[in-house]
Protein backbone atom coordinates (compact mmCIF):
# COMPACT_ATOMS: atom_id res chain seq x y z
CA UNK A 1 0.00 0.00 0.00
CA UNK A 2 1.47 3.02 -1.30
CA UNK A 3 1.01 6.70 0.11
CA UNK A 4 2.39 10.20 -0.58
CA UNK A 5 2.15 12.77 0.85
CA UNK A 6 4.08 16.52 0.43
CA UNK A 7 5.57 19.06 2.73
CA UNK A 8 3.63 22.75 2.26
CA UNK A 9 6.60 24.92 1.13
CA UNK A 10 5.21 28.75 1.93
CA UNK A 11 2.20 28.33 -0.01
CA UNK A 12 -1.76 28.87 0.76
CA UNK A 13 -2.99 25.73 1.86
CA UNK A 14 -5.18 25.85 -1.22
CA UNK A 15 -2.27 25.47 -3.45
CA UNK A 16 -0.84 22.01 -1.85
CA UNK A 17 -1.23 18.64 -3.41
CA UNK A 18 -3.56 16.19 -1.53
CA UNK A 19 -2.71 13.45 0.15
CA UNK A 20 -3.58 10.31 -2.20
CA UNK A 21 -5.99 7.81 -1.00
CA UNK A 22 -4.32 3.95 -0.81
CA UNK A 23 -4.75 2.29 -3.95
CA UNK A 24 -4.93 -1.43 -4.48
CA UNK A 25 -4.05 -2.80 -8.23
CA UNK A 26 -2.98 -0.96 -11.04
CA UNK A 27 -3.46 3.04 -10.87
CA UNK A 28 -5.82 4.88 -13.25
CA UNK A 29 -4.17 6.78 -15.71
CA UNK A 30 -6.37 9.63 -15.15
CA UNK A 31 -5.98 10.11 -11.23
CA UNK A 32 -3.49 13.29 -12.60
CA UNK A 33 -6.69 15.24 -12.97
CA UNK A 34 -7.46 15.04 -9.42
CA UNK A 35 -4.49 17.22 -8.34
CA UNK A 36 -5.35 20.99 -7.68
CA UNK A 37 -4.16 23.43 -10.02
CA UNK A 38 -1.43 25.85 -9.24
CA UNK A 39 -2.78 29.22 -8.73
CA UNK A 40 -0.11 31.42 -10.24
CA UNK A 41 -1.83 34.63 -8.40
CA UNK A 42 -1.13 32.13 -5.36
CA UNK A 43 2.72 31.19 -6.36
CA UNK A 44 3.37 35.03 -7.85
CA UNK A 45 1.97 37.76 -5.65
CA UNK A 46 2.61 38.91 -2.11
CA UNK A 47 0.32 41.87 -1.70
CA UNK A 48 -2.83 42.05 -4.57
CA UNK A 49 -3.58 45.22 -3.86
CA UNK A 50 -0.31 46.76 -4.60
CA UNK A 51 0.88 44.13 -7.62
CA UNK A 52 0.47 45.08 -10.81
CA UNK A 53 0.79 43.40 -14.34
CA UNK A 54 2.51 45.07 -17.21
CA UNK A 55 2.91 43.93 -20.82
CA UNK A 56 5.51 45.29 -22.71
CA UNK A 57 5.30 46.86 -25.87
CA UNK A 58 8.56 46.51 -27.49
CA UNK A 59 12.10 45.89 -27.47
CA UNK A 60 14.15 48.62 -25.16
CA UNK A 61 14.77 46.75 -22.10
CA UNK A 62 16.65 43.79 -23.94
CA UNK A 63 19.41 44.88 -21.77
CA UNK A 64 17.84 43.18 -18.76
CA UNK A 65 16.45 39.85 -20.48
CA UNK A 66 13.43 41.95 -20.97
CA UNK A 67 11.74 41.71 -24.26
CA UNK A 68 8.58 42.69 -26.49
CA UNK A 69 5.01 40.58 -24.66
CA UNK A 70 6.76 40.23 -21.80
CA UNK A 71 4.59 40.51 -18.59
CA UNK A 72 6.22 42.16 -15.63
CA UNK A 73 4.66 41.34 -12.50
CA UNK A 74 5.44 44.92 -10.18
CA UNK A 75 5.02 44.81 -6.56
CA UNK A 76 4.56 48.96 -5.63
CA UNK A 77 4.34 47.63 -1.68
CA UNK A 78 8.42 46.68 -2.18
CA UNK A 79 10.71 48.87 -1.45
CA UNK A 80 13.85 49.10 -3.84
CA UNK A 81 17.46 48.34 -3.26
CA UNK A 82 20.07 48.07 -5.44
CA UNK A 83 19.97 45.26 -7.54
CA UNK A 84 16.59 44.92 -7.64
CA UNK A 85 15.13 45.13 -11.16
CA UNK A 86 12.17 48.29 -10.96
CA UNK A 87 10.18 50.04 -12.74
CA UNK A 88 10.58 53.64 -13.11
CA UNK A 89 9.59 56.87 -14.00
CA UNK A 90 11.67 58.74 -15.67
CA UNK A 91 10.93 61.77 -18.23
CA UNK A 92 7.43 61.12 -17.36
CA UNK A 93 8.07 57.75 -19.53
CA UNK A 94 8.27 53.87 -17.63
CA UNK A 95 11.91 52.36 -17.45
CA UNK A 96 13.21 49.23 -16.02
CA UNK A 97 16.31 49.98 -14.40
CA UNK A 98 18.47 47.55 -12.31
CA UNK A 99 18.66 50.04 -8.91
CA UNK A 100 22.14 51.07 -8.33
CA UNK A 101 23.63 52.28 -4.85
CA UNK A 102 23.69 56.49 -4.51
CA UNK A 103 21.48 57.32 -7.38
CA UNK A 104 18.24 58.68 -7.17
CA UNK A 105 15.03 57.22 -8.71
CA UNK A 106 11.39 57.62 -9.41
CA UNK A 107 10.67 54.43 -8.42
CA UNK A 108 7.09 53.15 -9.55
CA UNK A 109 7.58 49.66 -8.23
CA UNK A 110 9.89 46.66 -8.04
CA UNK A 111 9.72 44.21 -10.45
CA UNK A 112 9.29 40.44 -8.67
CA UNK A 113 8.38 37.87 -11.62
CA UNK A 114 8.86 38.16 -15.83
CA UNK A 115 6.71 35.99 -17.73
CA UNK A 116 7.59 35.56 -20.82
CA UNK A 117 6.60 33.26 -24.15
CA UNK A 118 8.89 31.14 -25.44
CA UNK A 119 6.63 30.65 -28.67
CA UNK A 120 8.06 31.98 -31.54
Amino acid sequence: MNKYVVQPVKRPASNFRVRRPAQTGFSSPATHYTEPRIDLNDALIRNKNSTFYVRLADDGFSAFNVHKNDVLIVDKSIEGRPGHLALIVSEGEFRVERLKEQTTYEIWGVITHIIKSVLA
